[in-house]
C-alpha cells in the first residue's frame, strides 16, 4: 500500500507511532513502525517493551481504517479497552529497528468491541505478543488524535 499511514488512523505527531500500513484484509493487519532514536518514549536507545501495547492498538486502530475506507467511510477515532496476556520477549525496542505489528481480528460485535491477537516481530523473531479489547463507537464523527 502506498497511501499515508495518517489515511488510516487519527493518531498525528508524537502520539503516532506506526509508520506504514503493509496489508490489511477484513480479518488482520500488517504495520510497520520505525524505532526512532530520540522521543518522549525512548530510553537509553530503545523504546520499552510496555510501548508495544499501544503500537499494537495503532496496528488495529489502521485495521479498522483500511476496513473503513474500503466501506466508503472514513477512518473514526477508537479505544483501546484493554490488554491480556501481554509478554514481551526483550526490555525494548532498539533505536533504529523496523518493527512489523501483525494484528488479527478475533471478535468484532455489532456494538464496537473487538478482541484482537497480535504480534510485534523484528528480522523473524517475535518480540511480544498480546491479545487486546478495543471499542469503536459507531455514532462518532471521525476525528483526530493530537
Amino acid at each position: 500500500m502506498n497511501e499515508a499511514i495518517e489515511d488510516f488512523i487519527p493518531h498525528r505527531g508524537p502520539m503516532r507511532l506506526v509508520d506504514r500500513l503493509i496489508a490489511a484484509d477484513d480479518e488482520a493487519a500488517t504495520v510497520e513502525a520505525d524505532v526512532p532514536s530520540e522521543g518522549r518514549l525512548v530510553r537509553d536507545g530503545r523504546m520499552p517493551a510496555y510501548v508495544g501495547i499501544e503500537l499494537m492498538a495503532q496496528a488495529v486502530a489502521a485495521w479498522a481504517g483500511a476496513r473503513a475506507r474500503r466501506a466508503g467511510a472514513a477512518p473514526r477515532t477508537g479505544y483501546l479497552l484493554g490488554t491480556r496476556r501481554f509478554e514481551a520477549r526483550c526490555a525494548g525496542f532498539e533505536a533504529g529497528t523496523t518493527l512489523r505489528i501483525d494484528v488479527r481480528c478475533e471478535l468484532i460485535g455489532d456494538a464496537g468491541l473487538g478482541m484482537f491477537d497480535c504480534a510485534i516481530v523484528q528480522a523473524g523473531d517475535t518480540l511480544a505478543t498480546a491479545r487486546i479489547s478495543v471499542y469503536e463507537p459507531r455514532e462518532e464523527a471521525p476525528a483526530q488524535i493530537p
